[in-house]
């Protein structure tokens, strides 16, 4: 069974969720979070749908992203009012999730510098980068769904070119470039050791409030026909710098300089010290989220938020 969604938002009917499917160039970025002064994605969004929107318009991402981290499946979601939803159109034959995706990609695909009304200090500038955002879908999102609590799973990708042979100069802008031939064999041992429902404090910079106990579901190395080591890693949730770290240890453990055991002793300590090593960011790409069906979003939504509530969880 399916959650209908409205066709059409009665103008006096509440608010409406609305989903947004979207990719972006993280190089483009200072990061996820909308900042002061500093071109954001999150920053870029909502300025854009404040243009659109005629007001302040908050986003919730599925998964944030560090400066410089790419993006080809993100998901957000934001809450505009049935006369918000309706208006979209503006007298146009188009539906609202046709003219919202238009209008969105118009805003977005243009070199913008667009002082927010709403400063906490000042004047508070976003740059929207041309071409570097692009929205694939937008669309009323079903009863229930939340773009952070409904997920199920985040999935990234992270590629590094260990020999000569395998150095594009033309993807070396998502590509880590190594100076020497690492061991995939080395490293998935080590991707092994850490695998299932863990602490994952040796691996990530807490949050204030926030747990880093997560489940990884998938952590693999594969060398691609063009000798590229292509790493994969899915969870239900990642904590800050949790990739970059698990990666970064890998790569210590290909490179001869820890053994394969290594990352699951670094589990085990749960400590964060000057062993600990981040991968670079630009070769990291958020490469898809997963949901439930439409009829479990809400359930979903609400054991994730029960769980992450759990003391010591």
């Amino acid at each position: 069974m399916s959650i209908e969604r409205p066709a059409v938002p009665a103008e006096d009917g509440g608010l409406f969720r609305v989903r947004m499917d979207l990719s972006y160039d993280g190089a483009s970025f200072y990061g996820w979070a909308a900042q002061d002064d500093l071109p954001t994605v999150q920053g870029s969004l909502e300025a854009a749908l404040e243009v659109l929107i005629r007001r302040p318009v908050r986003v919730t991402v599925a998964g944030r992203t560090d400066s410089g981290v790419h993006a080809r499946g993100q998901v957000v979601h934001f809450d505009l009012t049935g006369r918000e939803w309706q208006g979209l159109t503006r007298g146009a034959s188009l539906t609202p999730e046709e003219a919202l995706l238009r209008r969105m990609r118009g805003i977005l695909n243009k070199d913008l510098t667009m002082p927010l009304r709403k400063a906490k200090a000042a004047k508070r500038v976003i740059h929207a980068m041309e071409g570097a955002i692009t929205v694939h879908s937008a669309a009323l999102a079903p009863e229930g769904f939340d773009a952070r609590f409904s997920a199920l799973w985040r999935r990234y990708s992270y590629r590094i070119a260990d020999r000569e042979a395998s150095r594009d100069p033309l993807t070396r802008s998502v590509t880590l470039w190594h100076d020497f031939a690492l061991d995939e064999d080395r490293m998935n041992r080590a991707a092994e050791e850490v695998l299932g429902v863990r602490d994952f404090l040796s691996f990530c910079k807490p949050r204030t409030g926030s747990t880093t106990i997560r489940e990884l579901q998938e952590f693999s190395f594969l060398r691609r026909p063009d000798g590229v080591i292509e790493a994969h890693l899915k969870a239900d949730a990642f904590c800050h710098n949790m990739v970059r770290s698990l990666v970064g240890g890998a790569v210590l453990v290909g490179a001869g300089e820890r053994s394969p055991e290594w990352l699951g002793q670094r589990l085990q300590a749960r400590i964060r010290d000057s062993d600990s090593m981040l991968a670079p960011p630009h070769p990291l790409i958020l490469e898809e989220v997963r949901y439930p069906a439409e009829e479990e979003m809400r359930r979903r939504a609400e054991s994730t938020r029960a769980m992450r509530a759990l003391p010591g969880f």
